[in-house]
């Protein structure tokens, strides 16, 4: 298994002087099969260049998961060259609309609806199809398997298991800590605690040994203490997951739309002499970082 960063940065794209090393371009992972299977996790922006590689080789199949539907993670789709190019098959997965009762088709065709976009998803020439997931649906890709978890997020978000080529990897999406919502005295407080107490479970349960872990690390410890409740992580509680999971090596992803390059390093320098002898091996997303776990 192969894996490729395409898009590294969270809300909006910062293309720029200032991030060339980490990438100014937002969400999108590829993975690769050793036999030559391909998955592709977010459609960001980072898709786009993805999109004319493989179009330039032909008609081609591939499958999309989406974690969740704000911009940053789908605004690439409509520039995926290969939904413009006879013969391909692309199947796009991803959570379904519980408020509108839609599925994951309606979010993403709605962006190329008139006046949005000037091509209609009835205009393009692949066979596109999609597939909304329910939590712990496990899809068979043949070459691979996915399996989603819903994370903590603003809106339905997956996070996506791959298991490929006895090797795995785990995607969080955007991710922020389970929390209780109440004070300790509340009425309502020691039901929460338990539902939040499950949810860390199930997540920790699924991750545990994991080879890779891809996980939203967007903000400092500062920065999320004035953000709670904004769907992200910070560094530490990225890196304070990987431990308690035992992951082999965790990269964080989501950068936030502030940071430049140099910003980005002075951080790492921070993480890892405060992370040293700590038994996590890290590394921070750079847009075109190839890692085989």
């Amino acid at each position: 298994m192969r894996v490729r960063f395409r898009g590294t940065r969270g809300s909006l794209p910062v293309p720029g002087p200032e991030t060339l090393k980490y990438g100014g371009n937002t969400s999108c992972i590829e993975v690769r099969a050793d036999g030559g299977g391909l998955l592709v996790l977010d459609a960001g922006t980072g898709i786009r260049e993805l999109g004319g590689e493989l179009a330039a080789e032909g008609p081609v199949s591939c499958d999309i998961f989406i974690t969740h539907v704000h911009w940053d993670h789908i605004s690439g789709l409509p520039f995926f060259m290969p939904l413009f190019t006879p013969g391909s098959r692309v199947t796009v997965h991803g959570p379904g609309d519980p408020l509108n009762m839609t599925g994951i088709e309606a979010a993403l065709s709605r962006q190329m609806e008139y006046p949005f976009f000037p091509v209609r998803t009835a205009e393009l020439a692949a066979d596109i199809r999609y597939r909304t997931l329910a939590e712990g649906e496990t899809v068979d890709l043949g070459f691979a398997r996915v399996t989603p978890l819903l994370m903590n997020h603003p809106a339905p978000n997956f996070g996506y298991l791959v298991r490929c080529d006895g090797r795995s990897l785990f995607f969080t999406g955007d991710h922020e800590p389970f929390s209780n919502i109440y004070s300790p005295g509340d009425e309502d407080f020691n039901v929460y605690e338990a539902l939040v107490a499950e949810r860390r479970r199930a997540v920790l349960d699924l991750l545990r040994g994991v080879d890779l872990l891809i996980v939203d690390g967007q903000y400092t410890p500062e920065e999320y203490r004035l953000k709670k409740g904004w769907g992200h992580g910070s560094m530490q509680s990225a890196l304070e997951l990987a431990r308690a999971a035992g992951v082999g090596m965790a990269v964080l992803t989501h950068h936030d739309v502030n940071r430049t390059d140099e910003d980005l390093d002075g951080l790492d320098a921070w993480l890892r002499a405060r992370w040293k002898d700590r038994g996590v091996r890290f590394e921070l997303a750079r847009e075109g970082m190839e890692l085989e776990p």
